[in-house]
């Protein structure tokens, strides 16, 4: 095994054990840039949506597909990508996808019709697919030790978290100082960089985890896969968010919302009887006996349909209401980013060390709640002030969004063992995906249903567009309270278990026993002298 896998915390800085911590160091920056190029371009190409139409001819209602074919294509392969790089090798994937990633932006950026962009952009989103389901799996393996992997979760989880506020930052910078092609152009030095430093400095973690087991067995290659439940679950996820997208322009009440959103239905359910049947299956159920792994991925849901509301109809807010332009809009979100970023690369690795993950989340969660009761304070004719009614609550949420990702993070991968780290991260990131799209669906319906109210009523449309606005900020700060309740219940250290335990080893299911990194061998709870909290 690389000497990435198995640290010495107590080296000198001049030992070989040094330079391992330096080597996992240099490991860790490369998935995070990887991770963050993905991130970004969910949300950098949104504010050069104007410019996009204007020079391709996108309608209207082809104009969303650019952001859509991303979204749909990203959801609908992450547990098909997660549980590859389990059988195949994760860093075989993870490769793959930043190279498949890079061409991709590189077709973005030189597309001249609309049907070249959003292919390009299908491509991007399955790449981006395999990165995420990966990367996530691979931190695991470079930290093994509690304390160690709370800081780097505080790390990556700071590019998932702070990704999305940088993308609309760089996005509006790039749009209006050069042109929209410079947002996806700008993905190549990144990507072709993370590509080459990913085969230098990532071990070759060959052969991975037989499927429904946690010990290493020879590369079985695609003979481990379970094809049937791959078509059935890629094409369960990416029908459900496509009903849920085209929720805006349809209805959640329509007859084609109704009929697609059953036949998603119908398709999951035939995939979770392939999976209870199958004497391999692409997601083993028995991750789901840990009730830590299924409200960490139910709480993630609440949290991340709240948190894309945040970006999505602040951004609209600023633009609509206040009349801002794109790189005012960036401008204004930036201080988010920036307190994310302190928030998750400095205070939470250790109020999770000293109080427990769980204690940091749930006062997290009701912070977060708190900003978006405030922005739906500002006042409603256009006038608020940014410094008064603005900064304030985005900045209360950057708190609130940094400390919470981290834990909840460290908490969903707390029990995966070896063999299904990847499966159980492409669970979590998938379980983002889909909450990411019922809150942009949700929130948007909303607001657009109110705002139509409120114009019937007589009120102007700035007036108007502020009052929907603010509902759907109402109808977040619920959702992030719904979490709160949800994580206070579900997300408890199982009696008689330390949480060194939970994080260092893997289970086989909520009461099996733990599986160390090291096939063969368990270790110590509490070995550094402290113990972790959960």
């Amino acid at each position: 095994m690389p000497v990435l896998d198995s640290p010495d915390r107590s080296a000198s800085p001049g030992s070989p054990g040094s330079s391992a911590v330096r080597s996992r160091g240099a490991a860790l920056a490369v998935l995070s840039a990887g991770t963050l190029m993905i991130i970004l371009d969910g949300t950098i190409v949104n504010v050069a949506l104007p410019s996009i139409q204007r020079d391709l001819g996108f309608s209207q209602a082809n104009l969303a597909w650019v952001v859509n074919a991303y979204l749909i294509a990203f959801a609908g392969l992450l547990l098909l990508s997660g549980r590859l790089g389990d059988l195949l090798g994760r860093r075989r994937v993870l490769v793959g996808g930043l190279a498949a990633f890079t061409l991709a932006s590189f077709l973005c950026g030189i597309a001249d019709s609309a049907g070249l962009l959003i292919a390009a952009r299908f491509v991007q989103g399955a790449a981006g697919a395999m990165v995420s389901a990966v990367a996530l799996g691979m931190v695991l393996a470079l930290y093994p030790d509690p304390h160690g992997r709370a800081r780097a979760m505080g790390i990556y989880s700071f590019t998932q978290s702070a990704g999305g506020v940088l993308g609309l930052l760089a996005g509006g910078i790039l749009t209006q100082a050069i042109n929209w092609h410079w947002i996806f152009f700008v993905n190549l030095p990144i990507g072709l960089a993370a590509t080459v430093l990913s085969l230098r400095l990532l071990p070759d973690d060959r052969p991975a985890g037989a499927a429904g087991s946690h010990q290493a067995e020879p590369d079985r290659g695609l003979r481990g896969v379970d094809v049937s439940g791959a078509v059935l679950v890629t094409a369960a996820l990416m029908l459900g968010v496509y009903t849920i997208v085209k929720t805006t322009d349809r209805g959640w009440t329509s007859g084609s919302t109704a009929g697609f959103g059953a036949a998603a239905l119908v398709l999951l359910a035939a995939f979770l009887i392939r999976q209870a049947r199958a004497a391999q299956p692409l997601m083993p159920l028995r991750i789901f006996r840990s009730r830590i792994v299924a409200g960490a991925n139910a709480v993630q849901v609440l949290v991340i349909a709240g948190g894309f509301g945040f970006q999505f109809m602040t951004s609209l807010y600023l633009q609509h209401v206040l009349g801002y332009d794109p790189l005012e809009i960036g401008l204004s979100l930036a201080p988010t980013g920036v307190v994310i970023g302190v928030m998750s690369l400095g205070l939470s690795a250790r109020l999770g060390a000293r109080f427990g993950q769980r204690a940091v989340l749930l006062p997290s969660l009701v912070l977060f709640a708190g900003g978006f009761l405030l922005l739906a304070r500002t006042p409603s004719g256009g006038h608020a002030s940014y410094v008064a009614d603005i900064l304030p609550p985005i900045v209360l949420m950057g708190v609130a969004f940094g400390l919470t990702m981290p834990s909840l993070l460290t908490l969903g991968m707390a029990e995966a063992g070896p063999a299904d780290s990847g499966l159980i991260s492409g669970v979590f990131n998938t379980a983002q995906q889909i909450g990411g799209a019922l809150g942009l669906a949700t929130l948007a319906s909303i607001a657009g249903t109110r705002t139509d109210h409120r114009l019937a009523a007589g009120r102007s449309a700035t007036a108007a567009l502020a009052d929907g606005y603010h509902l759907a900020f109402v109808v977040a700060a619920g959702l992030l309270v719904a979490a709160a309740l949800l994580a206070g219940v579900l997300l408890r250290t199982p009696a008689g278990r330390t949480a060194g335990d939970l994080t260092t080893a893997g289970e086989q299911d909520a009461d099996g026993p733990a599986v160390s990194s090291s096939p063969g061998t368990r270790p110590a709870p509490g070995r550094s002298g402290r113990t972790a909290r959960v």
